[in-house]
């Protein structure tokens, strides 16, 4: 059940890990509704459709794909949802919810065709190899952001950060992640997210609200439940906006499993994942759930591979993500507590352990090498996997073509660029 081996795995780790994996992606509690309310919709019951949606799709995918993996609103869809959708382009936040149960219900049908699979595979192995260590790197790059250690710079795009309590905490969580993994401690990962918050107390960092108590009630969802508009939609500009979900949700989702996979060691010697299927289909119903509880679309989280680093291998630890996003119902004060910054050592620690990937990549051949640097770079200077993997393939296949390397290629990947031109084109 759940994929669980008690011959090889134990339940205590996997609980662990799941531990691990949630308090790392809790933030999702605090910044998705946070962002989302920018819409005009209800923040408390945000936080409720967040945790439900978290929770229900996370189950879902433990009960189906049996994978260690936790899923959740997309913290670059969400964004895109609010400024892009509602702001910039004039829809009503009840019109957004609309366009993402459309985008969840098509996910849902080239899912079950498995399409989504179909594309996976054809992708080719050296460049799969390569976006596991992008995701490692971007994860690394996101630890470092939230602690303020790198910030935005106007001359040189990005630079080292000033020495302030928050950056000083990051350092030292990054620091005691590292070495309380360097002496093979049992929940490195988890211990120092607690340890962290912790010592944010004093510094000021971690903020406990006057009249704090530990246990609320959950928020109401009738302010943004099932509130649904499709009047209006039908046109083109609606049309390319759900094209443009479906692309970066489908090759975000399919790079985040390709790099976590490699990192939980499930990978066949051919480069399949195994009931990859039924991970994608899990995240499928959980858009659409999610958009009718009252959220933006929902994706695999690239922080399940501190969960993995933590010795999560089954759907257990899945499990257990998505039973503390329930409790997250009741003891949302507590939850709320951890800053950011105090996840800021398991992400690097993680980016650390996923670059093992490095060794398998073939990089004798300048037409595969230069692709899969390409994947790796700009997933990082984009901050975004789906346009790495973008950029990875389309330069997968010019080399190739004017290299006379064309029988390396497939019709899916040709296919593929051509879309991906069309996007960068027309947006």
């Amino acid at each position: 059940m759940l994929g669980f081996d008690p011959r090889t795995m134990k339940a205590g780790t996997e609980i662990m890990a799941g531990a691990t994996t949630f308090f790392t992606m809790c933030y999702i509690l605090a910044v998705n509704p946070f962002i989302l309310s920018k819409t005009g919709m209800d923040q408390a019951a945000l936080f409720t459709a967040t945790a439900l949606g978290s929770a229900i799709a996370t189950i879902l995918l433990a009960l189906m794909a049996r994978l260690p993996f936790a899923q959740a609103p997309s913290m670059g869809l969400n964004a895109f949802f609010a400024f892009t959708i509602c702001g910039a382009m004039g829809y009503s936040w009840q019109q957004a919810l609309a366009i993402s149960l459309v985008e969840g219900v098509i996910f849902i049908l080239i899912t079950v065709i498995k399409l989504r699979e179909y594309i996976l595979n054809a992708i080719p192995i050296n460049l799969r190899r390569a976006i596991s260590v992008g995701i490692g790197m971007f994860i690394a790059f996101i630890g470092l952001k939230n602690a303020n250690i790198i910030v935005s710079n106007p001359e040189t795009f990005v630079s080292l950060g000033a020495f302030t309590h928050v950056s000083v905490l990051g350092i030292i969580g990054i620091l005691l992640s590292g070495i309380l993994m360097a002496r093979n401690v049992k929940g490195a990962l988890f211990i120092s997210i607690i340890i962290t918050t912790l010592i944010g107390i004093p510094m000021g960092v971690t903020v406990i609200p006057d009249h704090w108590i530990p246990v609320s009630m959950p928020q109401s969802l009738d302010p943004i439940f099932m509130q649904f508009d499709f009047s209006g939609l039908l046109n083109y500009k609606t049309a390319i906006v759900i094209i443009s979900l479906l692309l970066v949700n489908i090759f975000d989702t399919i790079g985040t499993l390709v790099g976590l996979a490699y990192k939980a060691g499930v990978v066949r010697p051919d480069g399949s994942i195994p009931r990859v299927n039924q991970a994608m289909l899990s995240d499928a119903i959980g858009t659409t759930c999610g958009a009718c509880l009252g959220t933006s679309t929902l994706t695999t989280y690239v922080e399940s591979a501190t969960g993995i680093a933590a010795g999560g291998r089954s759907g257990m630890t899945s499990l257990t993500v998505g039973i503390l996003f329930l409790l997250s119902l009741f003891l949302s004060p507590i939850f709320l507590l951890i800053p950011g910054v105090a996840t800021s050592g398991a992400l690097v620690m993680v980016g650390v352990l996923m670059l093992d990937s490095v060794k398998l990549l073939d990089i004798k051949n300048v037409s595969d090498a230069f692709p899969a640097f390409i994947t790796m770079i700009t997933m990082v200077l984009c901050y975004s996997i789906a346009d790495g993997i973008f950029l990875g393939i389309l330069s997968y296949v010019i080399i190739k073509c004017f290299t006379g390397q064309l029988k390396d290629l497939n019709a899916t990947l040709i296919i593929l660029s051509v879309i991906f031109i069309l996007k960068f084109i027309f947006g």
